[in-house]
């Protein structure tokens, strides 16, 4: 009972706080499933590394001295070491993706590149609020869309916010649905979402989906080498899927080893949500940031496709441009939706799922351009 009442007097404010932002996390898992596989181990994590003494940081071994604790030790192992939990993620996540939508209409592509757009505003906006270039490019990668991209580039680059940045990546992820209907609203008419657009898919050889993924990984090492990490492991993991030789191993991919790494990476990103360090005025300007990103990477896409409807003959509905980010298949949805609300005929869904899953191609190269840049951007600075 001394023990308790000890434990209980140690907690401080910030714990109890971190406590509380664990439970909502808990929450939007389970009661509104966002993101479960995720935000339930990342909010349990929160309360597991703000308990007084926590042993899951460090303990005190008899005739040893202090030893990490167990989620101490994966963040230096999975995540500070190696970066091998997101990117051993990525290998999951390529095999699940399905590359044909886009193959069959490449020029999607370009909606890809244009809804990245936001990434760089923000870096700029987090700069000339004061944030060192390290962690402005780390902030800026959550408009991304891709939790795993932001977790490994935050890491590479040593950013000491890589916790609220994984819970903003993360958070608005799940908040696709909520998000991006307003911001596609803001600047698009009724009549404009009302566009149709024919679905006449191309034959996708088995020979181009197999090709695909080996020369996109050697077209991203030649343009952005700090990127070939990122590329390389989501193509390969959609070379497994499309070689038709490993099914077996396509499955586990997709299912067993996706889920096992993104609940080890959920409970391990808590490592950085210690109180101390998440209790502060930047958590919140990153939160509010992170927001920015998001919101700009989506009115970029759409604002990309109105610019292409001025000079094409066939019109592009604007709300496939916003698909481009990366948040698949949850922004295609979100396209869909909008586009059966502006005529119950509309079909968008295909044309969304490329842009989606070009958005998936497109993060990670512009999370390897931002590494790649950042020497010479700091020489610059200085």
């Amino acid at each position: 009972m001394e023990f308790l009442w000890e434990g209980i007097l140690a907690v401080t404010w910030q714990q109890l706080l971190m406590w509380v932002i664990g439970g909502l996390l808990i929450f939007l898992a389970i009661k509104k499933e966002l993101e479960p596989a995720l935000l339930l181990p990342m909010g349990f994590g929160a309360i597991l590394v703000n308990l007084p003494l926590s042993g899951v940081l460090n303990q005190q071994m008899m005739g040893i001295g202090e030893v990490a604790g167990i989620i101490e030790w994966l963040f230096h192992i999975g995540i500070e070491a190696s970066e091998a939990m997101p990117l051993l993620l990525f290998v999951g996540i390529g095999a699940m993706i399905d590359f044909g939508p886009l193959l069959s209409n490449p020029k999607l592509l370009l909606f890809g590149a244009a809804a990245q757009f936001g990434i760089f505003i923000t870096i700029i906006v987090a700069v000339m609020l004061g944030f060192p270039l390290a962690d402005a490019a780390s902030i800026g990668i959550i408009g991304a869309a891709d939790g795993p991209t932001s977790i490994l580039v935050s890491q590479v680059l040593k950013s000491q916010y890589i916790g609220a940045i994984a819970v903003a990546a993360y958070s608005y992820m799940a908040l696709v649905p909520i998000i991006q209907p307003m911001a596609i609203k803001l600047v698009t008419t009724k009549k404009e979402r009302a566009i149709k657009m024919p679905y006449n898919p191309k034959s996708v050889t088995k020979l181009t989906r197999i090709l695909f993924p080996i020369v996109v990984t050697i077209i991203a090492g030649l343009v952005a080498p700090a990127s070939v990490a990122l590329v390389g492991f989501l193509m390969f993991g959609n070379l497994i899927r499309e070689c038709g030789v490993l099914d077996s191993l396509s499955d586990t991919a997709q299912k067993q080893l996706a889920n096992l790494i993104t609940l080890f990476l959920g409970i391990t990103i808590s490592f950085s949500m210690k109180a101390e360090n998440f209790v502060n005025l930047q958590t919140i300007i990153i939160m509010g940031l992170g927001l920015v990103a998001f919101v700009f990477d989506t009115i970029s896409g759409v604002m990309f496709a109105k610019l292409l409807n001025l000079f094409s003959k066939n019109k592009v509905n604007p709300m496939v441009g916003a698909a481009g980010i990366s948040a698949f298949p949850m922004s295609a949805r979100v396209v869909q939706k909008l586009g059966l609300e502006a005529d119950n005929q509309n079909f968008l869904l295909m044309h969304a799922v490329g842009a989606n899953v070009s958005g998936q191609i497109a993060s990670v190269i512009a999370g390897g351009v931002i590494l790649g840049l950042m020497p010479t951007l700091m020489q610059l600075l200085h």
